[in-house]
């Protein structure tokens, strides 16, 4: 083994070990490919990242030497080489360590391994598999509470303080009252009002710590709830994304603002804060039991209001989702779509009906927030309804000398913390409204069914040879909808160069999204060297497939970035070798900054043909044993055509290649042709033959020749 390759890959290959003697499938190439690491070498936050791609829970402990013996094992090491290795055992005389890539486990010395060893352990262990599988909602964040569970203790603990030292506030007030200004004792004063001042310093100390923990352990919680959507939301299936407009999606990606929102309006606080009324209530009951029942009686009222109001404010706030999300399509759209707006000068029709859904949007926001900040008045009115009522009370209580003054001072201080907890209650409430119904948009994504993964019947294909075989396959978009695939079976021998054609709406790309698993078949089976694809992991499948679609898309990078797509670690020769196999090295060096020119958002800084020569580069790189022409040249010019004609025969040389068309001139090196009609073959065979037979194939032929 390469000096190179262990240094690469000596962490990722003691990853694998560790994986698979827990009895989780983990393959290294499969893994490098998932976390975009080809060509780097691997530090121990890649392998966090990757354990955690296997569903490991991993700990990095910078141990004391020679404390091996009191961790869980087997365990990954770091080696001062900077490589990492893997100790199935150790006690506190001896290890047994695997080094990466080494055939058989050796026995080292404590003292022979302190000295290699940098001290870094890294702990791996199996989740708990019932928490795999988790539904998104609310219980989702229990283990990230959870696991930040000590932060949270600290949050709660500072608040408890803060409870307690606010007792003392309107305890010493009553004294400066009742007793400093009676006796005009100055001393006493000072002391009280020295006492005042150190609670206020030790509240606001306590509040600043308070935030900043609560702040930074919920920012923690939100880049990991933002971290596994995006992970989630890109191992869906295609057909997540065609059975739903992009904006749609978008909007409900942007629903984490409001959970964001939410968490870090210290909600557990709250909660804190309105369970430490019932100790201001058996305070406030030794002051005056009239009083304190005339301030409880506006807890019953605010909890009705809030009963009346959930309800039409969920309703109010789905509106508000519902015509986001179709102003947010709309958008896309028309900023997706603006060269076709522009050409047909439909400039003012647009604007209108952007303006309309623009005014639905404004409209169902104007009533949500009518909504609540009309609840919030009337809470608000309730309770200085309520304080109103004990100043009233009050005064009388002193006036007939069953209350002092200080003491009545001190009960409306003491009330004040039993309202105002209850008014952030209350505005909690509607904002947990606002938070279910964003947990819900966001549950149809985390909820959805993603593509299955090497984990569990999920296997990892070996270099293919390109002999696919369908059988029976059928093929329909929705259960209500019409088979767009009818029963369809065929073969194909490796290295076959195969034309697909047929009508419009026949079922020919519907085919190439089958093979590359796109698209799951109602029924049948299709196999690729004899292996049922559906039990195959889907990523591991396509890179082994190149596809070059009609249009392709191009990232906002260099050319040299969109060729080298799949494999990020490419070397500049490899893909001068297949930018020259697909026509495109002259007119990249052609270019200013040749390889290094940025190619513009969309590959807006070149023409439909170089676009379209990068693609096949890009798909001819891993050197895929099935390519497919997806009506690949139907859009290019003459000029654009005849270069990727030239080039055909090479860019198809030993690999199995479809190449689905309308244009039939593109299939004059095609072994065979495979005509489809309705979802169904109706012709299979040399092209010679099929002209011979005159069925649909000879039909369509004419009707292009004579169209030239």
């Amino acid at each position: 083994m390469e000096t190179t390759k262990r240094e690469l890959d000596s962490g990722l290959h003691s990853l694998v070990l560790v994986a698979n003697y827990y009895g989780i499938p983990a393959d290294e190439m499969q893994l490098r490919h998932n976390m975009a690491m080809q060509g780097k070498k691997y530090m121990t936050d890649d392998l966090l990242r990757g354990a955690k791609n296997l569903k490991l829970k991993v700990k990095v402990i910078n141990g004391k030497k020679g404390s091996l013996h009191r961790l869980t094992l087997p365990a990954i090491v770091k080696l001062k080489t900077g490589e990492y290795g893997v100790v199935a055992k150790a006690d506190e005389n001896k290890v047994l360590m695997l080094e990466a890539y080494e055939r058989s486990p050796k026995v080292i010395g404590m003292e022979d391994f302190n000295n290699i060893w940098d001290g870094e352990t890294i702990l791996v262990i199996p989740r708990d598999i019932g928490t795999r599988d988790l539904k998104f909602g609310l219980k989702w964040f229990i283990p990230s509470i959870l696991k930040y569970k000590r932060p949270f203790i600290e949050v709660l603990a500072a608040a408890l303080m803060m409870q307690i030292l606010m007792i003392f506030s309107p305890l010493i007030t009553q004294s400066v009252i009742d007793k400093v200004l009676t006796h005009n004792s100055l001393s006493t004063l000072d002391v009280l009002a020295l006492g005042l001042l150190l609670i206020n310093i030790f509240e606001m100390i306590l509040s600043i710590a308070r935030n900043y923990v609560f702040t930074h352990t919920t920012n923690r919680i939100d880049v990991i709830l933002s971290c596994r959507l995006f992970h989630h939301l890109f191992k869906l299936p295609l057909r997540y994304f065609e059975s739903r407009r992009v904006g749609d999606t978008i909007a409900r990606v942007r629903e984490l603002e409001n959970i964001r929102r939410f968490l870090t309006g210290v909600p557990m606080t709250t909660l804190l804060d309105t369970l430490f009324i019932i100790v201001y209530i058996i305070i406030m009951f030794f002051y005056s039991v009239k009083l304190t029942w005339v301030c409880l009686a506006s807890l019953p009222v605010l909890v009705i209001i809030s009963a009346v109001i959930t309800p039409i404010l969920k309703s109010r706030l789905d509106e508000k989702f519902n015509t986001g999300a179709e102003q947010q399509s709309y958008l896309v759209e028309a900023v997706t779509g603006v060269q076709t707006i522009k050409s047909f000068a439909v400039e003012p029709d647009v604007q209108k009906k952007w303006e309309g859904l623009l005014a639905n949007y404004t409209k169902a926001g104007f009533k949500t927030s009518i909504l609540g900040n009309s609840a919030g008045a009337v809470a608000q009115f309730v309770q200085q309804t309520c304080d109103l009522a004990i100043l009233y009370f009050g005064a009388r209580l002193v006036i007939e000398g069953k209350l002092s003054v200080g003491e009545m001072v001190a009960f409306r201080m003491l009330s004040g913390r039993v309202s105002q907890p209850v008014l952030r209650l209350v505005q909690m409430w509607q904002d947990f409204q606002q938070t279910s119904i964003s947990i819900k948009r966001l549950g149809d994504i985390f909820n959805s069914k993603p593509e299955p993964t090497m984990e569990g019947t999920a296997t990892r294909l070996p270099a293919l040879k390109g002999n696919i075989f369908f059988d029976k396959v059928t093929f329909r978009y929705r259960p209500d909808a019409a088979e767009v695939i009818k029963n369809m079976s065929f073969g194909i021998r490796p290295n076959t160069v195969v034309g697909v054609v047929g009508r419009s709406g026949s079922g020919k790309s519907t085919i190439s999204k089958l093979i590359q698993r796109l698209y799951i078949p109602e029924s049948g089976k299709i196999l690729i060297d004899g292996m049922d694809i559906a039990l195959t992991d889907p990523a591991w499948l396509r890179r082994q497939i190149g596809v070059v679609l009609q249009e392709n898309f191009l990232f906002n990078a260099t050319i040299r970035e969109n060729i080298a797509l799949q494999n990020t670690a490419a070397s500049i020769e490899e893909i001068v070798r297949v930018a020259k196999i697909a026509g495109a090295h002259d007119f990249i060096c052609e270019l200013s900054e040749g390889y290094d020119t940025m190619v513009g958002e969309k590959g807006t800084g070149l023409s439909g043909g170089q676009k379209q020569r990068i693609a096949i580069a890009r798909s001819l790189l891993t050197n895929p044993k099935i390519l497919i022409f997806d009506e690949a040249t139907s859009a290019l010019d003459y000029e654009s055509e005849s270069i990727i004609q030239k080039n055909l025969d090479q860019i198809c040389k030993n690999r199995t290649t479809l190449i689905i068309a309308h244009r039939l001139s593109t299939l004059k090196n095609a072994d065979l042709i495979m005509v489809v009609d309705r979802g169904q073959i109706v012709e299979y065979g040399p092209q010679t033959q099929l002209i011979e037979k005159k069925g649909l194939y000879y039909h369509l032929l004419q009707q292009q020749q004579a169209n030239i």
